[in-house]
This record gives structure tokens, sequence and C-alpha cells, in this order.
């Protein structure tokens, strides 16, 4: 199976790469999404901010990739991106789900790092064996602000937001899978039997 990894500059390239690899994926990496087409699917990874990899990202062959079918997977940042616009600063997401993401209320230590809880609602495979509760590493000072049938699972850190969403082929998570230990294992393989179907 092979992933193509974006990089918009910033982001834990090595640790989601080195998470995929240990499941027996082959990653690559690309800026302008050369090669998706051969590419079983495409990740687009945590950390940085949402105006640079809006500007960097080539949201029109990804929106096009994800039309057609092709799985993606959102982690952090790369969740954020789903929507069309964040409370960071300028630049358009890509939109694939209704909400907007915001700053983390400011009684809050910001930004949120470490272990937290999720709530799992269920109605999707991403989340199948994790359990009700499961504890997953954080690094953000943004959430999605969104409601739908497609968030599989919640937190709550200052507010209730997704942490795990999940609709046909396009899934994400607000945490950190690749530094979530057991858990975050699970969601990867979870992931990776969506696209073998």
């Amino acid at each position: 199976m092979k992933m193509q990894v974006f990089n918009y500059g910033a982001g834990n390239l090595f640790s989601i790469q080195a998470a995929l690899r240990k499941e027996g994926v082959r990653t690559s990496l690309t800026k302008d999404g050369k090669g998706m087409g051969e590419a079983d699917a495409i990740v687009l990874p945590g950390v940085g901010s949402f105006n640079q990899a809006a500007k960097m990202l080539p949201m029109a062959k990804i929106r096009d990739a994800v039309r057609s079918g092709k799985p993606l997977l959102g982690v952090c940042l790369g969740l954020q991106l789903f929507f069309a616009k964040s409370e960071e600063g300028p630049g358009r997401g890509l939109g694939l789900f209704p909400g907007e993401v915001r700053k983390l209320p400011s009684r809050m230590k910001i930004p949120q790092i470490g272990w937290n809880t999720v709530r799992v609602r269920g109605g999707s495979e991403l989340v199948e064996g994790l359990g009700e509760e499961p504890w997953v590493y954080y690094v953000n000072s943004f959430y999605p602000a969104a409601k739908g049938r497609w968030v599989v699972a919640t937190t709550e850190y200052g507010v209730e937001f997704p942490a795990v969403v999940s609709e046909k082929n396009v899934h994400g998570t607000q945490f950190h899978p690749e530094k979530s230990g057991a858990a975050g294992r699970k969601i990867l393989r979870n992931f990776l039997q969506t696209v073998k179907r």
C-alpha cells in the first residue's frame, strides 16, 4: 500500500510517516500532488498554520481526488483543512464539511498539549474497537466548530468539539494518532482497512 503525505512547510512529517511505515505502508512526500493518482490514499499531516497550508496545497487537485473516491486522512491541522475557513487567518480550506475552525477559549491554557479522552459515538469503522473513552494526544490551539452525522467522536477542552470525523472516504482526527499509543495505532489500522476495501 502506498500513501502520499503532503508537505506544507511544517507538520509532523517524520512521526506520521514512521507510524504508517510500522504498519507496512510505503509513503512519499509531495507539495504539489504530483503522482497522487498512483497513491492508494492521501494524508494531510498535523502542525503548522491554516493559512500557510491553505496557500501551499493544491486544493482543487485534492478535492477532485476526494470526489473520485480516493481515501483522505487529515491529522490535527489536516482535519482543520477539511473546513472552508479558520480564525487563524486568511486562506480557504477544502470546504468538505460545513463549519469553521475557531480558537480555543482564552480561559484555557493554549495550546492544548497532552493527553485527553475522546467520547466515541460510533457510526464509522474508523472508531471501531476503541472503547468508549480512549486517551489520545493533542497539540492544538484551534478546533473545528462543527456538528453533523460525520462527527463520530468528540472531546472537551473548554468547549466540546469533534475529535474524529468520518464520512465515506474522508477521515480526520483532531488529535495525533501517531503519538496516541494503542488507541492511535487502532485508528491508523482502521483507516488502512478502509483503504484496502
